[in-house]
């Protein structure tokens, strides 16, 4: 099992910055794979940031140059962050930390509000 908690929602105005957190604890050594992913009111849950266990990272198009993806690894804790500059008002969503191991253990958190609006 694996809890994925994020913080760091919120307001913004356009233009504006926000840093988003996942903690990550239980059996995150299984985990091979930790991302973002937002969905936005009558739209699908997409990707927008994913990082590997070996580090490599891919962006969705859409966040690419505005966005940036991190991960610090501790003992019995993994924190995922992401660095959001220059947000637009389509950037508004809920945004949902994943931890993928397989099909089968596909851990999401309970997500948090970002608003951008002038």
């Amino acid at each position: 099992q694996v809890q994925l908690v994020e913080t760091g929602g919120g307001s913004v105005q356009p233009g504006g910055s926000l840093r988003l957190s996942c903690a990550a604890s239980g059996s995150i050594l299984y985990i091979s794979t930790m991302a973002w992913y937002r969905q936005a009111p009558g739209k699908e849950r997409e990707l927008v940031a994913a990082m590997s266990s070996g580090g490599s990272t891919n962006y969705a198009d859409s966040v690419k140059g505005r966005f940036t993806l991190s991960r610090d690894n501790g003992k019995n804790t993994a924190y995922l962050y992401l660095q959001m500059n220059s947000l637009k008002s389509e950037d508004t969503a809920v945004y949902y930390c994943n931890g993928y191991m397989n099909s089968l253990h596909n851990y999401w958190g309970q997500g948090t509000q970002v608003t951008v609006s002038s």
